[in-house]
């Protein structure tokens, strides 16, 4: 990683712990990690909290045009140096709460939200908001990509059936600091009733 984003990164941190959520950048193993379901097909696609942008690079490589990059950081340094790297996304300097209220790509819907931000860290009601307003721009078959530093599932089971979603572990990677692992959130299909055919109007 290049000294001019490691000096960003830290500058970031020792201002705002929480927001940031780390004391490193996101390694290359947890950016592979977190896109590797990812591909063209997923265009476009959502970065939350993408910081130095080391999982926008993985996504550029995975196939999603820079254009098809919607990337939302609250941090204006970050902003301001995602806006430099990466001419052609769009880059939104706003809370990640409020994205539901904006029209992304002309009102197309994104097949893949990939999420950087410290949801561990996070009141329950900023998550929910979060969640809502990201899947408000997902496909029906879209995916909510998070990874976090805890033993669980950043977003407690209470809070998911809330929102109608369901969270499935991706894997985990050790070559991070510190260890990483990454869930996939994805809205829960409705279970489909069975109906038994009556014969002659009887059950």
């Amino acid at each position: 990683m290049p000294g001019s984003e490691l000096f960003t990164f830290l500058c970031d941190w020792v201002s705002d712990p929480r927001r940031v959520g780390a004391v490193a950048p996101s390694s290359p193993s947890l950016a592979n990690l977190i896109t590797r379901e990812i591909t063209g097909l997923h265009a476009p696609v959502i970065e939350l909290g993408p910081g130095t942008g080391v999982f926008t690079r993985r996504l550029l490589q995975r196939g999603i045009p820079q254009e098809e990059l919607a990337l939302v950081e609250s941090g204006r340094e970050f902003a301001t140096s995602l806006s430099r790297r990466f001419p052609v996304a769009h880059v939104l300097c706003m809370d990640a709460c409020t994205l539901g209220r904006i029209k992304l790509f002309d009102g197309r819907l994104a097949g893949a939200v990939v999420s950087g931000l410290p949801l561990l860290s996070m009141p329950t009601r900023r998550v929910i908001a979060i969640l809502r307003s990201a899947f408000g721009h997902l496909r029906r078959d879209g995916a909510f990509y998070q990874f976090t530093y805890g033993a669980m599932c950043p977003v407690p089971r209470n809070v998911l059936e809330r929102c109608g979603l369901r969270a499935k572990l991706i894997g985990g990677t050790f070559a991070n600091i510190p260890p990483a692992t990454v869930y996939k959130i994805s809205r829960r299909t409705p279970a489909v009733r069975q109906i038994s055919p009556s014969l002659n109007g009887l059950p």
